[in-house]
């Protein structure tokens, strides 16, 4: 297919949804952070969204297909950055997660997860046909493991879900016999449910880090505006305090005072929820349900099962992540430390997650279906 022709096919739609979201991230980073009188964090994040769309278009240009036949490069490549993350990487809060090459600093963990929504669909592709059998199952398992374990024991256990689930996600739209996806689900729930009560009821657990289990016992008994739970309150308040059409760019008092602390990277839609009001989130609520829709309906014409499992990984990543992040802000969840796709500060999740819709407009340009 030609190049022009390739380029009439770009999905504006996903574009435009994007850049509105990154928009919003920029005057909420904007005015978490006017207090300071510093406007450091939103010069980095437009350089970031340039560098982005430069990333955006690199992965976009070069053929999916070329791509998968990468997989085993790109995978190996996955696994040196996150080893090199626990050999050489910074420290923050008691985390290994970042790597800095001294202009820049990055998260590996971030473009894992765009990585493997690669690898993994590629994986899944080449054994669809035999997928009931035990040995392709295995291998699978496998495959996804590695960068699941390299991820959790930075510890980093919210991302590390995030790569099971792309993995659940890409499997369920597969061959995969239902009996083995209900199975699955039914022993997972199982697996997670006794895995909390025990979290819960032993201090001593080794499980996971003692952070994380004081973050889960917040939610469960409530917490103390002084310990683990300071940042959800502060969101929750908040968001109250907003209302219906909140106080106004710059005129929120939590956020203008700095009583959120980095209210600027996961705890951005409190900024939002505060100053823009319920019908601002709804707004923004709104455009991600836009983005996904037009995401499920480009996997709806990929041209092949590749293609369908690299967006409905995607999606399924943007929506979990979505989810997850305002159930914190709102104290529905326990605090993760997982960022609002577009939205949240970061030039590392904004990079892989914009390579990543490089990936998805790949597929949507090579696709014979259109949608206006």
């Amino acid at each position: 297919m030609q190049i022009k022709s390739l380029i009439k096919k770009i999905d504006i739609w996903l574009v435009l949804l994007m850049t509105m979201l990154t928009g919003v991230g920029i005057i909420a980073i904007k005015s978490a952070t006017a207090y300071a009188g510093d406007m450091t964090n939103v010069r980095k994040q437009i350089i970031f969204f340039v560098v982005g769309l430069v990333l955006m278009v690199i992965v976009m240009s070069i053929d999916y297909h070329v791509l998968a036949n990468w997989y085993w490069i790109i995978y190996a490549g996955i696994i040196l950055l996150l080893v090199a993350v626990k050999l050489f990487g910074d420290e923050v809060n008691g985390a290994q997660r970042w790597i800095d090459f001294g202009f820049v600093q990055i998260q590996p963990s971030e473009f894992a997860k765009i990585g493997m929504i690669l690898c993994g669909a590629t994986i899944i592709n080449k054994y669809n046909s035999r997928i009931n059998k035990i040995w392709p199952l295995l291998v699978i398992g496998i495959f996804e493991f590695v960068p699941f374990i390299l991820v959790n024991r930075q510890p980093n256990l919210s991302t590390s879900i995030v790569l099971l689930v792309i993995m659940v996600i890409q499997l369920f739209v597969s061959k995969l016999n239902l009996k083995y996806i209900v199975t699955g689900a039914t022993v997972s729930v199982l697996v997670v449910v006794v895995a909390f009560v025990y979290i819960v009821n032993n201090p001593d657990q080794t499980l996971i880090q003692e952070y994380q289990r004081n973050r889960i016992m917040s939610l469960v008994n409530g917490g103390d505006s002084s310990g683990d739970k300071y940042q959800t309150q502060r969101a929750v308040q908040a968001i109250g305090s907003g209302g219906l059409y909140g106080k106004g760019l710059n005129q929120g008092s939590i956020s203008q005072l700095n009583y959120l602390p980095e209210s600027h990277n996961d705890f951005v839609m409190a900024v939002v929820g505060e100053e823009l009001g319920f019908v601002g989130v709804l707004g923004v609520i709104t455009i991600l349900l836009l983005f996904i829709f037009r995401g499920l309906w480009v996997a709806r014409g990929a041209p092949d099962d590749l293609g369908r499992f690299i967006v409905i990984g995607y999606f399924g990543m943007i929506a979990m992540q979505s989810f997850v992040n305002m159930g914190v802000v709102t104290d529905f969840l326990p605090n993760t430390g997982i960022p609002i796709p577009f939205i949240s500060y970061g030039g590392s999740s904004l990079w892989a997650n914009m390579m990543g819709l490089g990936l998805v407009l790949n597929v949507a340009m090579r696709s014979e279906k259109k949608m206006f």
